[in-house]
């Protein structure tokens, strides 16, 4: 359980440093690059034996699912950027947050990676706990009414897919490939494939766009990368000790990191909650029970 608790835990002081992005001009995508270094430096240290990282055969299945991952993180906040500039951060939000149906659906129907017998209580737990993240993710928009059509009404789509996508790939790569003691090493080499495509992209925006590369957006960066990395690692951990079962971890997971998100977001930043997003914290509170409530009662 501490794993499960760590990773929400520095799940949301990611999105609290990247929320204080704007006060300090940290240019969020340049940021997200430069934290993938981090990343790696961190887990090579925490991996027991180095030489595993060095001596990967890069063209082999694993590796290059793993890079391939890597590829799906930058790829993913691409999307998040264009679909909150051009849709609105209120889909932008919910595609997000609801692609946890994905990885769900997978673990319980294709990998059947599930640690116990669903009940109707769990499956309901499921749907409770979109509708609490749906409902938490709703804001008021602000007056804007622009007609969008085309490509942009595809965008929040892309989203779902793509997050969707990256989180059964975490579960299905990290379950298939790799030992519950090699999570750095899976790790290191996810966020290499994300330094790969990351660097060469900003490196094709600052030689056609002219874009700068500001010194504050790289030590935001390096900041960021301590609990983004440390997040995934504790997250992998958590799969590991619920036998990997994406049904049981992600749900949970994301209801606890918004409970808790918007609990220091109300401290620290002085955000309110509309009486949707009020009804969409009683609803994750609810949905953790009913997904968990054999392990609650357990504990008794």
């Amino acid at each position: 359980m501490i794993n499960f608790i760590l990773a929400v835990v520095f799940t949301v002081s990611l999105y609290l440093i990247m929320r204080s992005f704007t006060k300090y001009r940290v240019n969020p995508l340049h940021a997200v690059i430069f934290n993938y270094y981090t990343c790696v430096a961190m887990g090579l240290a925490l991996m027991p034996n180095r030489s595993h990282y060095f001596s990967a055969d890069w063209t082999s299945t694993p590796t290059l699912l793993t890079l391939a991952l890597g590829t799906m993180f930058v790829i993913v906040f691409v999307l998040i950027g264009f679909t909150t500039t051009k849709v609105g951060v209120t889909a932008a939000s919910l595609a997000g947050n609801m692609s946890l149906v994905i990885p769900v659906l997978f673990g319980l129907f294709v990998f059947k990676n599930n640690n116990k017998d669903f009940t109707f209580l769990n499956y309901l737990g499921l749907l409770v706990a979109l509708l609490a993240l749906a409902f938490s993710t709703i804001k008021k928009e602000g007056s804007n009414h622009s007609t969008k059509t085309g490509w942009v009404l595809f965008l929040p789509v892309l989203l779902f897919l793509g997050s969707g996508t990256n989180n059964t790939l975490i579960n299905y790569v990290s379950a298939t490939f790799y030992r519950p003691e090699q999570s750095a090493l899976f790790t290191a080499l996810a966020c290499t494939g994300a330094i790969l495509v990351g660097t060469i992209f900003l490196i094709f925006k600052v030689l056609t766009a002219n874009e700068k590369v500001s010194l504050r957006s790289i030590v935001g960066g390096l900041i960021l990368g301590v609990p983004n990395f440390l997040s995934f690692y504790f997250l992998l951990g958590a799969l590991s000790d619920f036998g990997n079962s994406a049904a049981f971890v992600f749900p949970i997971y994301n209801v606890l990191s918004m409970l808790m998100s918007a609990f220091l977001a109300w401290i620290l930043f002085k955000e309110t909650l509309q009486p949707l997003n009020k009804w969409g914290l009683v609803l994750a509170v609810a949905a953790i029970f009913l997904i968990s409530y054999q392990e609650i009662l357990g504990a008794f």
